[in-house]
Order: structure tokens, then sequence, then C-alpha cells
């Protein structure tokens, strides 16, 4: 755990189309360090060009990347949410890309991006339900979706392969009711990203 961060200040906000190039550079050390965590690759990102890079950012209620930054306006770290679309699936939100620069791992910003999106879908009109998928070798992060109320709903074995070796991934889903609260969590994690490239 790095005791050294966690009396740092960090501002919760979502990222904005003109930060893609403070964006992107993270999103590719997530996709390069951790191919088994996310649904993207590496090699096919990294030869995106800008300007696509910024048409996938989005800043709506319902569609956005929510970023981490430190008070020298370092991101230290993100998690992206979309709405299902179809009228029978816009009940159901999905987290995707959560991902904690090293340095700052340890200071409870997966827990407060993962809270802020909570409490973001709990006022979204219809939304009763938030999914999301973590490789099953990813233990603290499972850790931390479970404390926060998310369930097992299932495993995928060999969900994604990578270098010819196969991972197998929980799906988890966290539902809203009337009563439900959200209890505070120092830990850090990540999920998969759905969104290929």
């Amino acid at each position: 755990m790095n005791a050294g961060r966690k009396q740092e200040t960090y501002a919760i906000r979502n990222i904005q189309r003109d930060e893609a190039d403070i964006y992107w550079p993270l999103r590719l050390e997530a996709l390069k360090t951790h191919p088994e965590a996310f649904g993207a690759s590496f090699e096919l990102s990294i030869q995106l060009p800008m300007s696509e890079v910024q048409e996938r950012i989005h800043n709506e209620p319902d569609d956005y990347i929510l970023g981490a930054y430190t008070e020298e306006g370092t991101l230290a770290g993100m998690m992206g949410f979309k709405r299902e679309h179809g009228l029978k699936l816009r009940h159901k939100g999905m987290i995707w890309g959560v991902y904690v620069a090293p340095p700052y791992r340890g200071s409870g910003l997966a827990s407060r991006l993962l809270r802020e999106v909570l409490d973001r879908g709990r006022h979204l009109e219809g939304i009763k339900q938030i999914n999301l998928s973590v490789v099953t070798t990813n233990e603290s992060a499972r850790s931390l979706y479970e404390r926060y109320g998310f369930e097992v709903y299932g495993i995928e074995r060999n969900a994604l392969e990578v270098n010819g070796q196969g991972y197998d991934e929980a799906h988890m889903h966290y539902f809203y009711t009337e009563h439900s609260t959200l209890n505070e969590d120092t830990s850090t994690g990540g999920v998969r990203d759905d969104r290929s490239s």
C-alpha cells in the first residue's frame, strides 16, 4: 500500500475531449501492462489517430469516462460508464476500463471512482443495475466490488486469450434498491473494458 499518497487531494470529474492527450497515454499504459484485464488490445489501440480517440470520449450523464486528477493535474486513474442501448436494455449500465496508475495505488482511488459512478447511476432515470466483468486472477478488484454490493452471476471460462493463455472472467452486477447505501473503501481494482479497438 502506497502510504505516501494517503493525504493527497484528488479531483474526480469527467475526462474532456480536449484532454485526449492526457487520457490516451494512461489508457495505453493500462492495455500494455495488463492485457488480460481489457477487451481492447494495445497493438491496435496505439495505431488510432488522436481524432478518433477524441471521438470516443463522451461527456453525457449516461456515457462518460471519470478521471481522478492530482493537484498538479496528472491523471492518476479512470473509470468508464456507459448505459446500455435498446429499449429493453436501458435499465442497465456498464462499468469499463478501470485503471489506476501504479504510483497512486493504495490511495483509495478505485474506490472513490466506483462510489462516484454508483452515486451518479442512482440519479439516472430508469437505471436499475450496473454490470461489470473482472478477470478472476484480479482478486483485489473482485473483493472491492463485492464490498460495494456487486455479486457474481456467472464465470465465463476462457473469456479472453492473451499470448495463447486463456483468462476467465467473473461477470458481476449491482442492483439499486430503495434502501441500498454505499460503504467507504480504500482498495483499488480494475475491470475489463468491453470496448474493443
